[in-house]
């Protein structure tokens, strides 16, 4: 297990849709493997394999929920249907959402409360399960980034000129980088 470089906002990776997995084997593992490593370190809820830059329809979460499911766990090809979203603007203070590829910042968005989520696990047998409020809003956000969507994408007009301005601050490039564990974390965790 190794703890990967977390790519940021504007790594191509991120923003194109990422392949279906075809072999479940032990090199799909040992990747599986160092997402967890890489996400526990980063203080993450969820990571996908394009947040490492590497572009296949995989994401590992950990989220206590009340829905059943078990804390911790990985899909891998996931298929997510969500409920509906409704159309009230965002709470600043209750829907606050931050990214690990968008390190240090956080804004307000609206997600379905509810989600119906099925895949495989890194062995390739079927996974399947609902998922309600903040545990919804993880798998919608990890799920998006299979489709080469990030968080700040899906933000209203007002949050998203906010973001759009903060991240251009930033000054970012296609290939920058953190590292979990070594550089400081920017969520402060």
């Amino acid at each position: 297990m190794a703890i990967r470089p977390i790519v940021i906002t504007g790594n191509p990776v991120l923003h194109r849709p990422a392949a279906k997995v075809a072999e479940f084997d032990d090199q799909l593992r040992a990747l599986i493997a160092d997402m967890y490593e890489t996400m526990d370190a980063a203080h993450g809820v969820g990571l996908a394999a394009p947040q490492i830059g590497v572009g296949l329809r995989i994401f590992t979460y950990v989220f206590e929920n009340e829905d059943g499911v078990a804390p911790r766990g990985v899909l891998v090809n996931p298929v997510l249907t969500p409920g509906k979203i409704s159309e009230v603007a965002p709470d600043p203070d209750e829907e606050a959402e931050g990214c690990l590829s968008v390190p240090g910042q956080s804004w307000p968005l609206k997600r379905a409360d509810w989600v119906r989520i099925a895949g495989q696990d890194e062995n390739g047998d079927p996974v399947a399960f609902e998922a309600n409020g903040w545990f919804a809003r993880v798998m919608q956000h990890e799920y998006d980034h299979l489709d080469g969507k990030l968080y700040v994408d899906r933000l209203n007009t007002k949050w998203g000129k906010k973001a759009k301005k903060a991240i251009k601050n930033e000054a970012w490039s296609t290939d920058s980088t953190w590292m979990p564990g070594e550089d400081e974390d920017p969520f402060g965790h």
